[in-house]
């Protein structure tokens, strides 16, 4: 049973205590990185044996097994997921940003220059599991960032096929290439390249623990969009909220798997122990009630604060990847929301809107990130460059306090680098 704290009668560490993996595979990453980088291919076919059951004699999805996929989805699923690709091809194309260009009188030019970065490497997770709605939030917004290669690795079934569903999505998004591995081997690939995979120059998209460790521990070869933890709700509900719908709204998340975190936080104790009740009465009615059992047993909890200013403090020091505000009026609230991933709004927006269908990435930062970092977006494919030009009049108008500086730091060649110009 879920437990029910009152904020301020038991320690903040017991209030703003995190989900902790404990299984340890940096040692397991370290050498399947290793074991990649030397033997390439073949080390790809034999993990492919050993973790997901099936041999191959190619990594590479084929055109033929693409089109074959497209057309064993059903129309209606295929418009749904056209639909969906309109919404998230709509929302990201209002974040690209242009480069520019300052010119001053004295005939300085200064700018910024937005680049494209040229191959990006896409992981969606796959096996038991299907997930093509990350295959459009992941891969859409680089297509929009206008990178030349999206490669995509997924890891196939026992029978050496992809989930048509991931096939279709990925067709309909524009992945340019698709590769049947996953684990942290698909991340080695994706680093360093093999004889069919190619080194892409970034990483993104969720996976398990192996999949997070292998991402941390090839940051700095390539990028990587962040370190995904296990998935996270929080709701701020009122008293007049329906219990049922918070109950779905947290399982909703605590379904993803063991280590899922649901949170409520609400100014009710009323609301608060009708939601205990009803999520004993949705679980047994889950086809994944094992998983999300666990979830809400060891990780899930309802905060009781004093009121909303008071629950929107605490939602602010957990800084979840998903927020939903369901009160009257939230956009009165949104001000006060400092820390979030995806934040969703009054009574009829449940945060599985933005898992499938409303445009917003889902990929999100975990863990408390949100402090610090933010969703997945059209910023995180591309770099940026600065570019400056002095006339000679503009270097001499400047040139004097620019070696003054660099002498101040002890710099003197910086400084000769000015003077042998403007002939001090």
């Amino acid at each position: 049973m879920i437990r029910i704290l009152e904020y301020g009668a038991v320690p903040a560490g017991e209030i703003f205590s995190r989900v902790e993996m404990s299984a340890n595979v940096e040692p397991i990453v370290t050498d399947i990185i290793a074991n990649v980088r030397k033997n390439g291919d073949q080390a790809i076919f034999a993990y492919n044996e050993k973790f997901d059951g099936c041999v191959l004699d190619c990594l590479e999805v084929s055109e033929e097994e693409i089109q074959e996929a497209f057309d064993t989805v059903s129309p209606e699923f295929l418009d749904i997921l056209r639909t969906a690709a309109a919404n998230i091809r709509a929302f990201h194309e209002k974040q690209v940003r242009n480069s520019f260009v300052i010119t001053q009188e004295n005939g300085v030019v200064m700018g910024q220059k937005v680049t494209p970065i040229e191959r990006v490497g896409l992981y969606v997770p796959g096996g038991t599991a299907a997930y093509p709605s990350t295959v459009l939030m992941d891969s859409i917004p680089a297509k929009i960032a206008g990178c030349d290669q999206i490669v995509m690795v997924t890891p196939p079934g026992k029978t050496g096929k992809i989930h048509p569903a991931i096939l279709a999505a990925a067709k309909i998004a524009g992945v340019t290439r698709i590769f049947k591995v996953g684990g942290a081997q698909a991340v080695a690939a994706l680093a360093y390249g093999t004889e069919s995979i190619p080194k892409v120059d970034k990483i993104v998209g969720p996976g398990n623990a192996f999949v997070a460790e292998a991402k941390k521990q090839v940051f700095g070869v390539v990028s990587i969009d962040m370190i995904a933890g296990p998935s996270e709700i929080l709701v701020i509900a009122d008293g007049k909220s329906d219990p049922a719908h918070v109950a779905a709204d947290l399982l909703s998340q605590a379904e993803h798997d063991k280590f899922a975190s649901a949170v409520l936080v609400t100014d009710s104790m009323a609301l608060a122990q009708a939601v205990s009740q009803e999520l004993e009465k949705q679980i047994p009615l889950l086809p994944r009630a094992e998983i999300a059992r666990a979830s809400i047993d060891n990780n899930g909890k309802i905060i009781v604060a004093a009121d909303l200013m008071q629950v929107i403090e605490v939602s602010n020091e957990i800084a979840p990847e998903h927020l939903e505000l369901m009160v009257d009026n939230p956009f009165d609230y949104l001000d006060g929301i400092r820390n979030a991933g995806s934040i969703f709004m009054g009574r009829n927006c449940p945060e599985a809107l933005g898992d499938y269908m409303a445009g917003p990435n889902h990929t999100l930062p975990t863990s408390g990130t949100a402090r610090f970092s933010s969703p997945l977006s059209v910023d995180v494919f591309v770099k940026k460059s600065q570019f400056t030009y002095y006339t000679r009049s503009a270097l001499e108008a400047i040139g004097g306090k620019v070696a003054a500086f660099a002498r101040q730091e002890g710099l003197e060649a910086h400084a000769r680098s000015v003077t042998s110009r403007i002939g001090e």
